[in-house]
Order: structure tokens, then C-alpha cells, then sequence
């Protein structure tokens, strides 16, 4: 059964919060694709996760490249899945896709400071949990642990 996890960001940006989860996925030797809202964002978090960490290496690419169905994460702004992966993250607004049943995990990551955000994330909450998804709620607390709420 696919896991739909919804991590509230309050207080905390999510290129701070990506490259960690981003990280512990690959440990897991899972193949995982993040879906933005625009090419502008994607192009962003490229840059970033080539630079977030001296010490660490995050291998990546975007779905223009040649060789992308290889990436371990690929960074996109479509529903398709050329790299077989079974972890979806989306970001921005990005809706749970028609065919979230053939992933592992979509993780759903929306900013808690913004209202709008907010409601879209409890749309998507109703929405997924009603098709009958196993969705859960997490929170950071105040030492920055990821906590689950629901």
C-alpha cells in the first residue's frame, strides 16, 4: 500500500529540509523523483543539491537530460516516472499524481507560513486518505525533529 506523507515546513525552508530526506532515501536504495511547479524551481534545487554540503554528494539530474531514466533522483515538473522510482516528493503546490498507487511513498511537502498552502495540503489530505492511501501528518518540533502528528 502506497504511503502518503505530508511534512508541514514551519519555521524551517525547504532547501534546508530536502537534501536530508533526499539523502536518507538514497541510503535506502530507493529511486525517487521530485516533482516542482516550475523549470525555474527545478533548475534551483539543481544547483542547490550540488552545493548544500561539503562533505556530502547527492547524485541527481533533471528530466531534460539525456541518461535521466538512470539518475537515482531526478528533478521534474511532470507526472512521468522515466527513472522507476518508487518515492515521489512534491513540492510547490504539486498535486498527488493519478498513479500514486505505484509508488512506495509520495511525499508531499508544503510551507506551514503560507495559508493557501495550507488548504491545498488539507484538500489533498481528504482527497488521498477518501481513495483510501495511508496518509500521514509530520511536524518538526522544537529541536528540528521531524515528529508524527496524525
Amino acid at each position: 500500500m502506497t504511503e502518503i506523507l505530508f511534512y508541514h515546513l514551519k519555521g524551517h525552508r525547504l532547501e534546508k529540509v530536502l537534501p536530508v530526506l533526499l539523502e536518507r532515501s538514497v541510503e535506502r536504495g530507493w529511486r525517487v523523483m521530485v516533482q516542482a511547479a516550475s523549470d525555474e524551481r527545478v533548475d534551483a534545487l539543481d544547483a542547490q543539491l550540488w552545493t548544500y554540503s561539503e562533505d556530502s554528494f547527492l547524485p541527481h539530474g533533471t528530466w531534460r537530460e539525456a541518461g535521466a531514466a538512470e539518475q537515482p533522483i531526478l528533478l521534474t515538473t511532470n507526472e512521468s516516472n522515466p527513472n522507476g522510482a518508487s518515492v515521489r516528493f512534491l513540492l510547490d503546490g504539486a498535486v498527488v499524481p493519478e498513479n500514486a498507487a505505484d509508488y512506495q511513498r509520495v511525499v508531499l511537502l508544503f510551507d506551514g507560513d503560507d495559508p493557501d498552502a495550507v488548504a491545498a495540503a488539507r484538500a489533498s489530505w481528504t482527497e488521498t486518505k477518501a481513495k483510501g492511501f495511508e496518509v500521514t501528518y509530520w511536524q518538526t518540533d522544537d529541536a528540528g525533529r521531524w515528529q508524527r502528528k496524525a
